[in-house]
């Protein structure tokens, strides 16, 4: 929080020096106010006087000097500040800023960190979106963990924020999931057959034919295409049935699950391309439809409507845009998608901004993929040849929490390797035990204290000022900090940075153990402590709760 105050002081210094003419009017502010790398540097560091010198023709250090002049009075705030190499401003805090933190926390309870970045804007996060052709691979279990996160992460810092699962239940892959459930119950009935390659090959797929068959036992009797669609119809249901209970049992709750097939149903398809063809960016070449999407920043134009009259993928998720932005009204879109379809995302934004849209209103995050470690091998996921490790698997194999946790151990772009066996450790080694224990040592100091007789105080009546080692400087500084990586990662649509920050509290906390007791007979220093715990506890607590990880109280 440091950091925006600091920030702000130097927005409206440059105001004034506008006013007084240091500064000439229609400068653009951008600068950083962050940690520098040397810690002699002071806690926080700006670049400010370096950043507008160019723009007034005037020295940096001169600069920086008049902005120092203007800051300094402030001796609640800044211990010291100084002009530092060719015009940085170093800023040391003085402790009684960091000491008042716990008092700021223990105000806003579970909400402290909330920040109004958002302003109520809405915003849809799609998320996962697997076609119902089979059970979600552990590869599908990330992208739900990076999007139930952000999600939880932007709500918390102002956003209306909806979850959405888009269904692809319409075109190709929808007839040979039917076509393949059709097949394995021929086979089962005792009928041999030629299982064709590019159809479903999972054992998943015999389960389902076996569950159609004795719901309804006249199904090979039927005319072919007819039985094809009832096992079609049957083989959706009961696995979207299997998807929605195993990202319910992940943590993760959606606001809609939306149907593609809506999009023909209520002429949505019709209505989008309509638009597009008024504003004379649909053309017919061999008989199919395009869209000039080169004219809006892609490489070439894209088909629409194929020659047989048959709409492309690309004409659905132009109507399923067309819904997000015109029908629902979201001013923002994060689209998750796994990292094959980054070819997919130039074409995308053509149609947004053919829409007279900014571009920017859409956010598109690609997922890596993850390697499975298990006994030094990795496990291929091919869903249609049905060799793939589920997510419910994993689940039950390691647990939600672990598995959501490592999950946000790396950037969401950045290839992750899953060691099964390090997230079962209960050790340091294991970064989502490490960080429960924290919490979970916490709870039991609390204990501890209620056992001594020793009722933690309320912040205004404890002495903070004895909060003075160190340790207590580093955990006062990172717990000011929570509020800005709150808005970090929404800001930047980032949630592994919240998982960083978790590990760096977790080891400050733990380090703090290792040098000082919480209680003993200073009972003054003590209570103190137990103000500080008590700080560090409620935002342990909050940040695995956005991660959708539990905070046990014992271990």
């Amino acid at each position: 929080m440091i950091a925006k105050i600091i920030a702000q002081e130097l927005k409206k210094i440059a105001k004034e020096a506008q006013d007084a003419g240091v500064l000439p009017e229609g400068i653009k502010l951008r600068f950083q106010v962050e940690p520098p790398k040397i810690e002699a540097h002071g806690d926080y560091a700006t670049n400010i006087a370096l950043s507008l010198a160019g723009q007034a023709k005037r020295n940096p250090r001169e600069l920086a000097s008049w902005f120092v002049e203007r800051l300094s009075p402030k001796k609640d705030l800044f211990a010291k500040i100084e002009v530092a190499g060719p015009g940085f401003i170093n800023f040391f805090i003085a402790p009684e800023y960091w000491q008042q933190v716990p008092k700021v926390i223990e105000k806003h309870g579970e909400n402290y960190g909330r920040v109004p970045l958002g302003e109520g804007r809405k915003i849809q996060v799609e998320f996962v979106s697997a076609n119902p052709t089979g059970p979600l691979h552990i590869g599908h279990g990330r992208g739900a963990a990076v999007g139930d996160t952000l999600s939880r992460i932007l709500s918390f810092a102002g956003f209306q924020v909806v979850k959405e699962y888009y269904i692809n239940d319409v075109g190709r892959q929808m007839q040979i999931l039917g076509r393949s459930v059709y097949l394995r119950a021929k086979e089962i009935s005792g009928e041999k057959i030629e299982f064709p390659e590019d159809h479903y090959r999972g054992e998943y797929i015999k389960d389902i034919a076996r569950k159609l068959l004795e719901k309804e036992p006249g199904l090979l009797n039927l005319p072919e295409e007819k039985a094809i669609s009832l096992a079609r119809e049957f083989a959706v249901r009961e696995i979207l049935n299997g998807i929605k209970k195993d990202l319910e049992d992940f943590g993760v709750r959606y606001d809609e699950w939306f149907s593609e097939k809506t999009l023909y149903d209520s002429s949505q398809v019709d209505k989008a391309l309509k638009l597009l063809k008024e504003k004379g960016l649909l053309y017919e070449k061999e008989g199919a439809v395009w869209f000039k999407a080169s004219e809006f920043g892609d490489e070439k134009d894209r088909v629409v409507i194929r020659a047989t009259g048959e709409p492309t993928y690309f004409a659905s998720d132009i109507a399923y845009h067309f819904n997000k932005f015109f029908t629902r009204g979201f001013d923002e879109v994060v689209d998750i998608w796994g990292a094959d379809h980054h070819g997919y995302i130039p074409r995308l934004k053509a149609v947004i901004k053919a829409f007279g849209l900014d571009e920017n209103r859409l956010k598109v995050i690609l997922i890596q993929m993850v390697n499975l470690l298990e006994g030094g091998k990795l496990k291929s996921m091919s869903t249609r040849a049905g060799e793939f490790v589920t997510l419910r698997e994993l689940i039950d194999e390691v647990g939600k929490d672990a598995t959501r946790f490592i999950f946000l151990t790396r950037r969401a772009d950045s290839p992750l390797d899953f060691d099964v066996e390090l997230a079962k450790k209960q050790s340091r080694e294991n970064p989502v035990y490490y960080v429960q224990y924290a919490h979970a040592r916490l709870a039991s100091l609390f204990r501890k204290a209620h056992e001594e007789n020793i009722t933690p105080p309320k912040p205004e009546d404890a002495e903070l000022s004895l909060l003075k080692e160190p340790e207590d400087f580093t955990l006062l500084k990172l717990l000011d900090y929570f509020p800005d990586t709150i808005e970090a990662a929404a800001a930047k649509f980032e949630p592994h940075l919240l998982t960083f920050y978790l590990l760096d509290l977790a080891t400050a906390l733990h380090d703090y153990y290792t040098k000082h007791r919480f209680l003993s007979e200073d009972l003054a220093l003590s209570k103190a402590r137990l103000v500080l715990a008590k700080g560090v506890k409620q935002v342990i607590k909050t940040g695995l709760n956005l991660l959708g990880v539990s905070a046990p109280e014992k271990m």
